[in-house]
């Protein structure tokens, strides 16, 4: 399923204005297909990182370089922020539409994409309702839509789904894998819960804080995608122990080294 790198981090680091540094020294290779989460607690530097990635800031030292697409794709890249970040005035259809329109695609040549992106997250019915109609894990499809409607080959997540309740996060969580495996995205994302880091990914980026840079890489050997039965196995367990428990080890040194 992995690729050739797609992305690769060499020794990036990011000074805030006020002398804040966010992140320190970052090296990382990412594959193509990779599911990789960031996890890691507040202030360690994972929205920094990503952010860093998609260009959205740029780097203080170090580089971050994308290979050049081969196929089809039209961009490189997707982001979907922690907020859905809709315009209230605007409908589902046209929310979606957004980005090819500041693209220059017309409405016309637009509209198999955004119902394509819309069946893609379950919302074909909601196309003509507006976001104040909506609940808070539609508003976040709606979102996701956006960002795929563009044909990325790599989607960048910003904790998308930290303020939903316990079950619409379980299935946007298997709504993402199921559309990064139809459609062979590279995907990071990232995430303050354990659970949802080992659920997701092929492999879990452990970031330390003060400031943030890469504790641990950890494979979750398991064959990706993984079935909604799997969040209750015992292997599913077993990885959660061991994700938490090096996330436990790095902010205990963090603790002494403080």
């Amino acid at each position: 399923m992995k690729g050739d790198p797609i992305i690769r981090l060499a020794r990036v680091s990011k000074r805030f204005g006020n002398d804040t540094l966010a992140v320190s020294d970052m090296t990382l290779t990412i594959n193509e297909g990779d599911f990789i989460s960031f996890l890691g607690p507040s202030g360690c530097g994972k929205s920094t990182a990503l952010k860093m990635i998609a260009g959205l800031l740029p780097v203080t030292s170090g580089t971050i370089t994308i290979a050049p697409a081969t196929g089809q794709t039209e961009h490189d890249l997707g982001f979907v922020f922690q907020e859905p970040t809709l315009m209230p005035w605007a409908t589902v259809e046209d929310n979606v539409f957004l980005p090819l329109r500041l693209a220059g695609v017309g409405r016309e040549a637009a509209a198999p994409r955004i119902a394509q992106a819309l069946r893609d997250v379950g919302l074909t019915k909601f196309a003509q309702a507006y976001p104040r109609e909506l609940s808070g894990g539609m508003k976040m499809r709606v979102s996701i839509a956006r960002a795929m409607v563009t044909r990325p080959r790599i989607l960048l997540m910003d904790e998308p789904f930290a303020a939903l309740d316990e079950m619409t996060r379980a299935k946007l969580n298997n709504d993402v894998v199921r559309l990064a495996a139809e459609q062979g995205l590279t995907v990071i994302f990232v995430t303050h819960s354990v659970f949802e880091s080992v659920f997701l990914s092929s492999r879990v980026v452990v970031m330390a804080a003060r400031p943030g840079r890469v504790a641990a890489d950890l494979t979750i050997d398991v064959p990706w995608p993984r079935a909604e039965d799997w969040r209750v196995s015992q292997e599913f367990s077993a990885e959660a122990r061991r994700v938490s428990e090096t996330l436990k080890g790095t902010l205990d040194a963090e603790h002494i080294d403080h």
